[in-house]
């Protein structure tokens, strides 16, 4: 197997991507506890941290399916949309 695989390359882009959203993850939960701390420690009014977990959540949800959810696109795919026709777009 030769360093220039197309199945080795995507095989690293996905291991990658597994890395990059576990860095995501441990961030996620050290920032928004941090946060949550100093909510409480402030004096523990209004939940604004609400905001930043569920904003980043959404953000860390759309990151885990894009890296566990998604099928890759085959060359079966491909061949189909071309012969769907259609518009072409640049």
């Amino acid at each position: 197997m030769s360093d220039t695989d197309p199945r080795r390359e995507a095989a690293i882009r996905r291991l990658k991507a597994k890395r990059d959203l576990r860095t995501n993850l441990v961030s996620y939960v050290v920032v928004n506890a941090f946060l949550v701390v100093i909510w409480a420690v402030t004096g523990a009014n209004f939940f604004w941290p609400i905001f930043v977990i569920g904003g980043w959540g959404f953000g860390l949800a759309m990151h885990a399916w894009t890296v566990y959810g998604q099928k890759p696109i085959t060359e079966e795919d491909v061949t189909r949309e071309m012969q769907r026709g259609g518009d072409v777009v640049e």
